[in-house]
């Protein structure tokens, strides 16, 4: 399965960097992830309930990140088991790209291998589910960024000032005219 993307991120390179390396932000946004906790040295356990058409499982798997380029890169490997419903294997390619000071472009490109149940039920599915995770990951990733990094609210325009035409007599005696001509 090979699954590439962009998003485009509310938040500077660095927010964006320091928001992929927060667990919790993380844990929160992706659906079915019941716990992220360090396991070493850029290592993480993750456990995580995943539904895939028919097939239903709890997963336990190990993130490794390696190929660190801060806040610009890194790579992500990535396996896991869900017991009889199958395993998991594979690497992510994690690039940001700063477009502006309060945007980033986020490029993956995902290649992954399923075994067990999951292989039997078919690439398609498989390729689907992985294609909904990943878009319902952005969503919500992308809402909990705004809520930590809200963007700057604009300023409300002042009213110029008043003119001799808008104000005092001037104003009274067009007001006046205009009713007795209009």
């Amino acid at each position: 399965m090979n699954l590439t993307g962009q998003q485009t991120l509310p938040v500077s390179q660095a927010q964006a960097w320091a928001a992929l390396n927060d667990t919790a932000m993380l844990q929160a946004a992706l659906p079915g992830c019941e716990s992220i906790a360090p396991a070493g040295e850029q290592a993480f356990d993750v456990l995580m309930a995943v539904s895939v058409g028919p097939v239903k499982a709890r997963f336990k798997g190990r993130l490794q990140l390696s190929e660190l380029n801060p806040p610009q890169s890194y790579r992500l490997g990535f396996e896991g088991s869900g017991g009889p419903a199958g395993h998991g294997k594979g690497q992510a390619a994690v690039s940001l790209t700063a477009l502006s000071a309060t945007e980033t472009r986020l490029d993956y490109d995902v290649t992954a291998s399923v075994g067990g149940k999951l292989a039997q039920i078919g690439s398609r599915l498989v390729d689907a589910a992985a294609q909904k995770l990943a878009e319902d990951f952005f969503t919500r990733f992308k809402a909990a960024l705004v809520e930590r990094h809200p963007p700057p609210v604009a300023e409300a325009a002042t009213p110029p000032p008043p003119t001799p035409a808008t104000t005092g007599w001037w104003a009274r005696l067009r007001a006046w005219l205009a009713r007795r001509i209009g």
